[in-house]
């Protein structure tokens, strides 16, 4: 049942996007699925990536309960969250030609491995020139945005490309331009993103799709459990000591 007032507006918006992206991205978020798990088959290893709050659905999937132990976070220093300070530094960052290749020479990726990039608008140096980078080392990419930022917007990158031309697989959050999905009478700027929201369900989707391709394959996937509850340390512990060379987030 529709709710009238703004929060109740906010959560129909979001469960229609959320609809949406079920319904007409299935096939992509499979396809993601079968990826991740045939990387963890071959031995290679997971990385997620994500500038300001695009990072916060990255780090979502790292070191989760029931998540995957082997999904890394591939971070750019000063673009991870807002505690930079000053906060606008982060979105500078973005548009800093040549950033994308000196992180990824400095990391631990290599060919064979699988980097999830994550960037709503797609048209910002940095997640555009990672995923040609990371392509270029022989790593395949997935990459998260929005489409309708490429088809009305321009881009911020030399080559004029967003990040959906330089990826494997596109999942396609459907956020309009703009992310705010309200507006009212006496309220000047729309507001309520609903980005966070719907970019992190896609990412735990892509997981759930993955786990259950690993299944079919054979395999246990290395999931992790909530300390929280009795025995998670001591599973985990296992998991992270049979994995260990493809975990980086225990280590420097």
């Amino acid at each position: 049942m529709s709710d009238s007032k703004p929060a109740g507006k906010f959560f129909d918006a979001a469960i229609g996007l959320l609809e949406r992206v079920r319904d007409e991205e299935s096939g992509n978020i499979a396809a993601a699925g079968a990826a991740i798990a045939g990387t963890v088959a071959a031995g290679g290893r997971l990385f997620a990536f994500g500038a300001g709050h695009s990072s916060l659905p990255a780090q979502d999937v790292v070191y989760r309960a029931g998540g995957l132990a082997l999904m890394n976070l591939l971070a750019v220093p000063g673009t991870v969250g807002v505690d930079v300070v000053p906060a606008t530094l982060g979105s500078a960052l973005e548009r800093v030609d040549g950033l994308a290749g000196a992180v990824l020479d400095s990391s631990p990726a290599r060919e064979g491995d699988l980097l999830v990039i994550i960037s709503l608008s797609g048209r910002n140096a940095l997640p555009v020139e990672m995923a040609m980078n990371a392509r270029a080392l022989g790593l395949k990419v997935i990459g998260v945005t929005s489409v309708a930022y490429a088809e009305g917007t321009r881009s911020r990158h030399s080559s004029g490309g967003f990040l959906r031309d330089h990826c494997d697989i596109v999942l396609d959050s459907k956020i309009a331009i703009g992310d705010a999905e309200l507006t009212t009478e006496g309220i000047e700027a729309p507001f309520a993103p609903a980005s966070t929201v719907v970019t992190s369900a896609i990412m735990q989707a892509m997981m759930a799709a993955a786990a259950e391709r690993l299944v079919a394959r054979g395999i246990e996937p290395p999931l992790l459990r909530s300390g929280n509850v009795d025995g998670g340390h001591e599973w985990n512990g296992r998991v992270m000591t049979e994995y260990r060379d493809r975990i980086f987030y225990r280590h420097g």
